[in-house]
């Protein structure tokens, strides 16, 4: 993807720890995305509302609201019914990985992860 491409595209991250979400930024702004940060999922519903969001990389384990919540709730708004979801957490087990499916969840990397994995992951969903 040209990085002039990329820097149109939004990319919502949701996660309770600083330095993840710092990481994840980071990664994503030198690929020249632009990046909305929240803590968790309570955070990150009032950061979507009416906002053209093109991806969002959410944490499972987070106080307030889950992230799988937090999927069921996104993927119920009508603007956000096809936003692409990466979930990036220290889960692995195939339950909650099939929990996510179900929720709409497109992708699943867990931490800690390579730069290159995450914008991997990142190119093949973001929508045009």
């Amino acid at each position: 993807m040209l990085w002039e491409e990329a820097l149109a595209k939004k990319i919502l991250i949701i996660d309770d720890s600083a330095g993840i979400r710092q990481v994840v930024s980071e990664t994503l702004k030198t690929a020249g995305y632009e990046v909305i940060e929240g803590v968790d999922g309570v955070d990150a519903m009032a950061k979507l509302n009416g906002q053209k969001i093109h991806l969002v990389i959410c944490d499972v384990n987070m106080p307030n609201m889950d992230g799988i919540e937090m999927v069921k709730q996104i993927k119920q708004m009508v603007e956000h019914k096809f936003t692409p979801i990466i979930m990036l957490t220290t889960e692995f087990g195939e339950e909650k990985k099939q929990e996510g499916k179900a929720a709409g969840v497109k992708a699943w990397v867990v931490k800690p992860f390579k730069p290159a994995q995450m914008l991997d992951a990142v190119s093949k969903l973001i929508m045009p």
